[in-house]
Order: structure tokens, then sequence, then C-alpha cells
């Protein structure tokens, strides 16, 4: 009798230092190590679920510097947010592709913290991975996180991978 795959659900998105159009980096080194650690070669035994969520912004706008000028340019603008997080999976799942994992990738819209949670209700993974920014006590005050919301609310075993230390920016907020 053949096995169900193991779920593992990564939670992604992208950097937030500016000019960087590409993973952040505690995502990625939560893919990263999953892939490493967990999965190894036995890609068989695994399915990689990963979920992009978009935030947007309180008033609906990502790019706040852009002049619209017609209908056009507000739907060019709509196009070019989704267009973000579908370059995002792209990268996530060409590397397991490449190495012959199972996976299935997403977008939903919201805050993070609480539609990865809903999200891990609907699809039921056996784990749930997101990567850390390791803030101190002072940011974590300010600034809050998401895997620490997810380690008490989701509804399934849940595992952050802090990035290296060599990776950290020289603002630790950004990521």
């Amino acid at each position: 009798m053949e096995r169900e795959p193991t779920r593992v659900m990564v939670a992604v998105n992208e950097s937030t230092i500016k000019g960087k159009p590409h993973p952040s980096i505690s995502s990625k080194r939560a893919f990263e190590w999953t892939l490493e650690k967990m999965v190894r070669s036995n890609t068989s035994d695994f399915k990689i679920l990963l979920l992009h969520v978009h935030v947007v912004d309180e008033d609906g706008f990502d790019e706040v510097d852009s002049i619209y000028a017609s209908p056009d340019d507000f739907r060019d603008m709509r196009e070019s947010n989704k267009s973000k997080g579908l370059h995002l999976l792209e990268f996530f799942v060409t590397k397991c592709h490449e190495i012959g994992v199972s996976c299935e990738a997403w977008i939903k819209k919201g805050d993070p913290k609480d539609v990865i949670c809903q999200e891990v209700s609907r699809v039921r993974p056996d784990l749930l991975v997101l990567g850390s920014r390791g803030l101190g006590r002072f940011q974590k005050v300010f600034v809050g996180t998401v895997s620490g919301f997810c380690v008490k609310h989701a509804e399934c075993q849940v595992l952050t991978i802090k990035r290296n230390a060599d990776e950290t920016p020289s603002d630790p907020a950004d990521d």
C-alpha cells in the first residue's frame, strides 16, 4: 500500500529591501532548509505547498509614487501587482521541479498571519514552515511577527527557521 506524501506548507514572501524583486531572505532560507534537511533525496515522500500572501496597503495601492491618467493605468497597476506574486511563486516552483519534488502554489490577499492560519485550516498540511527574521524583543513589540502568531494559532505543527547571521541586512527588520 502506497503511503500519502508528507504535506509541508511553506509560507513565502517578497523581499522588503528596496530594489530587490526576489524572495525574502527568511522565506528563501526556510524553503531551502525544508529541501535540504527534510526532503533531501526523498522527493516522492513529500509534497511542498507554497503560499504567498499579498499584503494590500491600507488604501489598496502598492505603488503610491505613480501617476494615473486613465482607467488603463489602474488595470496595469493591478496586473503588475499580480505578476509580482506570480514571479515569486515561479522561483520556488521551479526549484521544486528541478529536484523532482511535487508542489502546489497559490496566492491569497490579506494579513499574512491571519491568512496563513486560515489556509492551514483549509488545506490541513502536516507541517507549516516559516522563516524568521530574528527580531529582538523591542522590535517584536512594534513590528510583531507572523511566525510568533502562527506558532500560537495554526492548527498544525509549526517550524520556524532563522536566517543565517551572515544574511542579516543592516536593518534587521528588513528581509
